[in-house]
């Protein structure tokens, strides 16, 4: 038989995907750790001091302190837009956490945020220079015409502090607004909320949609990333799978294709991650037994998969509880082939035709 050309071969799964499936990582996601580095009262005290206020600049900032500015910026009223110049890991990681990447994404499209790459030392623990000044006030800091906030203190001790005066804030902002003005306009790798949203009823339906628009406003920013045993790209598959969809048109989705299978120019694209990346997450899955994956004879070449959701609980549980059930699931034990372990007594699973919704 001749191999899959085209849509088909975009279907294929890998060689190895009858394989084993290996120990996954418990890691907690990368924006959770970013976030617990700089501590939840550094995070209140600077959504405080930010709430409110017009035409911030901001530079230098981390991964780990853009929800405290997302926060602050939502509470202000003002529409002029803050100026945000941040670290490049922090833009890189963006593309990789689904719920932060697309609020600030959003914020982004809103015009509510204006995003640049800072170049140069970002580091809190930078040397001080040979004026004696506070490496944190220069890496890190916050300008409006009549505060200054920057963050200070070793590590393991960081504190917000700030300072008011028109002759000190608007030095500040001059040099805060003249770093942000050399900085590189901000890439993401991730695409609005909206556009998001609007691309997954085009692509799969509007009930998908709906229900991925409730995971996200209920998401904690670092509740799920691309490392643990649960990802968001498994919670992507599973959600895939209580609506029946196609693992092809999942894997359209979240790789940034239209529903009619063209992939559209990259400032144009809708991407998520690779699509390709899906199938580790599928396998895991099935092999839990929370889902089905049963192949569909679709036209010559290979048959496509149709997902389908098997677990009771995956299949009851509200879009917010989805992340808790699929963590519960995965940490049930399991037999050294990766199949989920039963206990004295266990039956199979109720089959598809007799479960209800």
């Amino acid at each position: 038989m001749a191999p899959p050309t085209g849509e088909d071969s975009a279907d294929r799964d890998d060689p190895d995907d009858d394989g084993e499936i290996g120990d996954l990582p418990t890691e907690p996601s990368e924006v959770s750790v970013a976030i617990d580095e700089y501590g939840e009262a550094l995070a209140d005290a600077l959504e405080s001091a930010l709430a409110g206020r017009s035409g911030v600049v901001a530079v230098g900032v981390p991964l780990g302190l853009l929800p405290p500015v997302l926060s602050a910026r939502e509470r202000t009223t003002d529409g002029a837009p803050w100026r945000i110049a941040c670290r490049p890991d922090a833009v890189d990681a963006l593309g990789r956490a689904f719920s932060l990447g697309t609020a600030v994404a959003e914020a982004v499209a809103e015009g509510t945020i204006a995003l640049r790459t800072v170049a140069g030392d970002a580091s809190d623990d930078a040397p001080a220079d040979d004026s004696g000044a506070d490496p944190a006030a220069r890496s890190l800091v916050f300008a409006t015409r009549d505060r200054v906030d920057a963050v200070a203190g070793p590590r393991a001790d960081r504190t917000l502090v700030s300072e008011t005066g028109d002759a000190t804030a608007a030095a500040t902002l001059r040099a805060a607004a003249a770093r942000f003005e050399a900085a590189t306009p901000a890439t993401l790798g991730m695409p609005s909320r909206d556009r998001l949203l609007r691309a997954a009823s085009e692509t799969l339906d509007d009930r998908f949609a709906g229900d991925l628009a409730a995971i996200l406003d209920g998401l904690d920013y670092g509740a799920v990333g691309r490392t643990g045993t649960v990802t968001d790209q498994t919670l992507l598959v599973a959600l895939a799978a209580r609506h029946d969809h196609l693992f092809r048109d999942l894997r359209r989705w979240v790789d940034g294709e239209g529903s009619d299978g063209e992939v559209a120019p990259a400032a144009d694209r809708v991407a998520v991650a690779p699509g390709q990346e899906l199938t580790a997450d599928r396998r895991a899955l099935v092999e839990r037994e929370l889902i089905e994956s049963i192949k569909v004879p679709m036209g010559p070449g290979r048959p496509k998969f149709r997902l389908r959701a098997v677990d009771e609980a995956l299949l009851r549980a509200t879009p917010t509880e989805m992340l808790s059930v699929l963590r519960g699931r995965f940490a049930l034990p399991v037999d050294e082939d990766g199949r989920l372990r039963r206990g004295p007594g266990g039956g199979g699973r109720r089959p598809v035709w007799d479960r209800k919704r």
